[in-house]
């Protein structure tokens, strides 16, 4: 490209990609979305913004939000761009751009979220959307309930007006709702959980009933919180990705990479209407948990299966670890004789069928997906990811030889130093507690099993402890390699299968 535009209403016109051919001027908002990150812009923008281009949903146009100081920086740049983004599609047959403009302006973030409370509070605004990562719903790892002891729950309990969480201002902007007489807002979760619509639910519900209970009572009766499942690898944005939007003849300071796949399946239960998102790809199911828990298991924990031992080995990408023989060998081999034997079929596809699908897209050399970002917050991802898939294969008696291995892998790398001696960054909420522990297991693995907030009763369950400590030990004895031949050499105790 000879000539660089940069991205804005007045230049849309001069782009030579794909760009909005509606009226921006001419949206309302109707959904304010809270955690405009790389994910959210390439996956539910973008479907809001597909309806856009066919003429339909003029009035849900996006506002975005963000409730921590961080999120400044995003606003700046969006705003700067009026809301713009440049999607940049990575497939190994060939790379694409197009410009989406389904958001239209992004709140003031400002303490005690006073703008955004407002926003929610417009009858207007009928979605509340958010991604605020798997870790940000205030759940007890353990017992999966709502954490109520939080400082930040305590202080939105104590301050409902001026609340520091998201789900303070939410529950702020019902009371007003309530107090005008408008409708509730559905509360739409866009984040790697199972049950997430529920958990969002909890969140809000119970937060509420800390300072007012009949409040919490109405929102509980009247107010929609739709279980989905999102999927879309959307890396993060560095110098290499600003470059590419250049490549495109666009100067665009906040540009989303993402793979050439996208997956949307919402529970159909919306208080005040919904867009027509099935029109350009979304799925509404009555059975959401079959598709999440097919995606959470086979995708989510896999990244878990491949980012400990991609650290460990100084493997920079998930696609690096994928092309490292024992990496990949082991990955396939926990997935097909342990993460699938706990998943059912859904329409369309089969649980090992999807796992050569998850096979495909993390192979992608285009998308450059860190090791270090898909690690990052193993405390959560663990906990919810894959200690699920390890307690339903011990109550069906069957082998979790390989998740077993996989959680020395992440004890062994939250030790926070990689086999060729450089040092692993703190990569954790938890990071110092989790190294101080994993130091301690290395000469003692079961002090590992002891963090009971992430592991509760599996410590003393066999044999899973048993076959942690042994893998653990050959670990640190012989290194990840050895410990990864020896998982293949064993031949699996269970055939392949559906659960």
């Amino acid at each position: 490209m000879d000539e660089l535009i940069p991205l804005s209403n007045s230049t849309l016109g001069q782009l030579a990609i794909e760009h909005p051919r509606y009226d921006r001027k001419a949206l309302t908002p109707g959904i304010v979305h809270v955690g405009v990150g790389n994910f959210h812009r390439a996956h539910q923008a973008w479907y809001l913004h597909r309806l856009m281009q066919a003429g339909r949903a003029r009035d849900w146009a996006i506002v975005g939000a963000g409730v921590r100081p961080y999120d400044t920086a995003m606003r700046e740049k969006l705003l700067a761009q009026d809301c713009l983004t440049t999607l940049i599609e990575l497939d190994p047959e060939g790379t694409s751009a197009e410009v989406i403009g389904s958001m239209i302006d992004y709140l003031p973030v400002e303490a005690g979220n006073g703008p955004l409370i407002r926003a929610m509070a417009n009858p207007a605004i009928r979605i509340v959307a958010l991604t605020v990562t798997e870790s940000g719903y205030y759940v007890d790892p353990v017992s999966k309930g709502f954490d109520a002891n939080h400082p930040d729950i305590q202080h939105d309990a104590a301050h409902p007006d001026v609340p520091r969480t998201v789900f303070g201002a939410m529950v702020a902007a019902y009371r007003m709702r309530r107090a005008a007489g408008h409708d509730p807002f559905t509360g739409l979760s866009c984040d790697n959980l199972q049950g997430n619509g529920a958990i969002l639910r909890q969140a809000v519900v119970s937060l509420a009933r800390l300072s007012d209970p009949d409040l919490s009572d109405w929102i509980e009766a009247n107010a929609s919180f739709p279980n989905s499942m999102v999927d879309c690898i959307a890396p993060a944005t560095g110098p290499k990705e600003l470059a590419l939007s250049r490549d495109f003849g666009v100067v665009d300071a906040a540009p989303v990479t993402h793979e050439a796949f996208r997956q949307w399946v919402i529970e159909d239960n919306f208080c005040t209407g919904r867009p027509d998102w099935d029109l350009v790809g979304a799925t509404f199911s009555d059975d959401v948990h079959a598709y999440e828990k097919m995606k959470i298991r086979i995708l989510n924990a896999g990244h878990q299966v491949l980012a400990n031992a991609g650290e460990i080995l100084g493997l920079e990408t998930i696609a690096e670890c994928m092309a490292h023989p024992l990496v990949s060998a082991m990955f396939r081999k926990v997935q097909a004789t342990e993460i699938a034997q706990t998943v059912a079929a859904v329409p369309g596809t089969t649980p090992l069928s999807y796992v050569d699908l998850i096979e495909r897209r993390f192979a992608n050399p285009k998308i450059v997906d860190t090791t270090r970002r898909v690690a990052f917050d193993g405390s959560a991802r663990h906990t919810g990811f894959v200690l699920p898939i390890v307690r339903d294969q011990l109550a069906a008696g069957r082998s979790v030889e390989g998740l077993a291995l996989v959680e020395a892998l992440w004890a062994r790398m939250c030790e926070g130093t990689r086999e060729d001696g450089s040092a692993i960054e703190p990569n954790d909420p938890f990071w110092t507690d989790l190294t101080a522990v994993a130091r301690d297991a290395r000469e003692r693995p079961s002090a590992w099993l002891e963090q009971s907030r992430f592991y509760g009763e599996l410590q003393q369950v066999q044999p899973f402890a048993t076959a942690f400590e042994r893998w653990l030990r050959l670990i640190w004895e012989e290194g990840c390699d050895t410990a990864m031949k020896d998982y293949l050499a064993v031949e699996s105790d269970s055939a392949a299968g559906t659960g």
